[in-house]
């Protein structure tokens, strides 16, 4: 529920008297989020923009907030919406031509460098009594200005090692023998696949998804799902969605051969989700 309509066509989306309300309630699946997300799993939370600075508040609270991503919603060729059928005279503030999606990584305690992966590279280089500067000669990262630069930036979750990078520190660690083993780097390093060709900022362009008989109100596009998901998991991981609504989060899941557990409180939503991806394994 995005709490940003008078409407009762979304089930729970008038269910809150006040905002203060619905953020509580957020808060209490933030926690949930936080307690099953892999450490190196990501998080998209759709919100409405009016709302969306105080859900970064509270969704910092177990999470690096890494992006505030503007999606754009540009008409299709000939069809106009409800954009070119306003009365733009009668506007007392700009149009809300576009939703908020918050993109954030599970933290872990403390105030800073609150990125797993640092804390694990961290705990390990201190266990076997490296310095930064040390590690980075191991593995051969020096920068060309700061020579300690590559484990002092991972460190601070600025960025991540690549995985020769990875490997040669876990070779490191090993041989020193204060450390039997590490994750493999599919498990220690959160998942971004980026090129020029795919929207890569953080303003996004999709047209929203034109009216149709049965149509969910919320239904997101299955190209801006399959986006998000391309971008930040790997072929067999598990894509959660908690107010799936038409479903298309599941499918955009399994077209990429990924797995999707979704839930629905709208017992016709849920079944014509079931549907939907019934008819997609057939």
């Amino acid at each position: 529920p995005y709490h940003a309509t008078k409407k009762d066509n979304i089930r729970g989306d008038t269910a809150f008297a006040e905002d203060q309300q619905y953020l509580e309630w957020m808060a209490l699946y933030a926690a949930q989020w936080r307690r099953v997300l892999k450490l190196n799993g990501s998080l998209f939370c759709f919100c409405d923009s009016s709302l969306a600075a105080r859900l970064d508040v509270l969704l910092s609270q177990n999470f690096n907030l890494l992006s505030h991503i503007v999606w754009t919603k540009p008409n299709d060729p000939g069809f106009d919406g409800w954009k070119g059928k306003m009365n733009k005279a009668a506007l007392r503030q700009w149009y809300p031509h576009s939703e908020r999606l918050l993109f954030a990584e599970p933290a872990v305690e403390g105030n800073l460098f609150r990125s797993a992966f640092a804390r694990l590279l961290s705990d390990a280089r201190k266990l076997t009594g490296l310095t930064m500067h040390q590690l980075t000669a191991a593995i051969g990262a020096h920068g060309k200005v700061n020579h300690g630069g590559a484990v002092s930036n991972w460190e601070a979750g600025r960025n991540t090692p690549s995985r020769a990078q990875y490997e040669k520190m876990v070779q490191v660690f090993v041989g020193m023998g204060k450390i039997k083993t590490m994750p493999p780097y599919e498990d220690a390093i959160r998942v971004f696949t980026m090129d020029a060709d795919r929207e890569f900022t953080d303003v996004w362009t999709f047209p929203s998804v034109r009216p149709y008989p049965g149509k969910h109100p919320a239904e997101k596009p299955l190209t801006l799902l399959e986006h998000a998901i391309a971008a930040t998991t790997r072929a067999g991981d598990i894509v959660l969605d908690c107010f799936a609504g038409s479903g298309n989060t599941a499918l955009a899941a399994l077209r990429l051969g990924r797995r999707a557990v979704v839930m629905e409180i709208d017992s016709h939503w849920a079944a014509h989700m079931a549907a939907k991806v019934r008819v997609f394994r057939w």
